[in-house]
């Protein structure tokens, strides 16, 4: 079997070549090293440097051998950025993809695998959140997603591709074996920004709001491990190879954990207290967010087994010392893709 990963070099997409090279895959990583790590690319995956938005360098990459199937991990995706800079998430997100479905297509690649978000729900209406739940973004990047998975029903339609949508919900953790280590650049996601304070590279955390109505004033999120992101995308890859229809599915937990948990947490993993200051409530920021992935289990066999806050802290926390206390700084500041997940 041979794949195509889209993305590869990054975080999470070096956790899915990971779990697919175990399991024999052949892996051909893309990827244009903006916000991913050329050491990320594990031995026996090809690599080859490209960005989706140049079609020669795609098209090169799509026609390089005969791939039974892609998965597509490469978008930006801070939401409040979205909301300043819709303009440059249009061409990343939507033509940058829009550039691979067309590639895709002309070489006959015929399965891929897509990765969405659960910011295409917008604020919750119910909990825990199904795959039914209405789809009113509440910011730009959730549209861009949003409007992705209707190209992929369309292109399923009219030309006979066979998706499958993952809508993650808080990517977290780092590789339980300890293999990958390789930092994002610039994180904004709580996990990683808890571990930047640890380290002292920032003064402190900013915990926006305790007061909410939930069991410590914190709010509340569904985090998920990325080695279970890996195997839910290995899964949905062997659901299509073996003749699936298209799908969408929610990849979560059905359990949430507050912002304070993940800070007295961390506080014990580390073995020392965590800088932080009580400020107001972020606009746009709901008490609780939790998926429903009964979809997930019951189509792909799949759940989640290391999403508990310790296995989520713990592999961040040895991944940031692994890297000798030096922060990564962007070495561009026009990333084309950013490779983490969390609405």
């Amino acid at each position: 079997m041979k794949i195509l990963v889209v993305g590869g070099a990054g975080y999470i997409g070096s956790h899915v070549c990971k779990t697919l090279l175990r399991q024999g895959a052949q892996v051909t990583v893309f990827d244009n090293l903006s916000t991913g790590h050329r050491s990320n690319v594990l031995p026996g995956a090809e690599f080859i440097q490209g960005d989706i938005l140049d079609v020669g360098s795609l098209e090169k990459a799509c026609g390089s051998a005969h791939f039974d199937g892609a998965i597509h991990l490469a978008a930006l995706k801070a939401a409040g950025e979205s909301m300043t800079s819709p303009e440059r998430y249009s061409v990343h997100n939507i033509t940058g993809t829009l550039n691979l479905l067309n590639s895709l297509v002309k070489h006959g690649i015929g399965r891929l695998v897509f990765s969405s978000t659960a910011a295409v729900y917008g604020d919750p209406e119910y909990l825990p959140m199904d795959e039914k739940h209405p789809t009113r973004p509440a910011n730009y990047y959730g549209y861009t997603k949003l409007s992705i998975e209707g190209f992929l029903g369309w292109y399923a339609r009219l030309k006979g591709l066979r998706y499958a949508a993952l809508r993650y919900f808080n990517a977290a953790g780092y590789d339980v074996e300890g293999e990958l280590k390789g930092l994002e650049i610039n994180p904004a996601n709580l996990v990683p920004v808890i571990m930047e304070t640890a380290m002292g590279w920032r003064n402190e955390l900013l915990i926006f709001g305790d007061d909410y109505e939930t069991r410590d004033g914190t709010c509340i999120r569904d985090y998920i491990h990325v080695s279970d992101l890996a195997s839910a995308h290995a899964a949905a890859l062997s659901k299509l190879m073996s003749g699936g229809e298209s799908f969408t599915v929610n990849l979560g937990t059905g359990e949430g954990i507050t912002v304070m948990e993940m800070v007295r947490k961390t506080e014990e993993i580390t073995g020392k207290p965590l800088r932080y200051k009580i400020v107001g409530r972020r606009e746009g920021d709901p008490p609780a967010v939790v998926a429903s992935a009964g979809k997930a289990k019951e189509m792909l066999g799949w759940e989640a087994c290391h999403s508990d806050a310790t296995t989520l802290l713990g592999t961040t926390w040895k991944a940031y010392l692994a890297n000798g206390g030096v922060k990564i700084k962007t070495e561009t500041s026009s990333a084309t893709h950013v490779l983490g997940r969390s609405p």
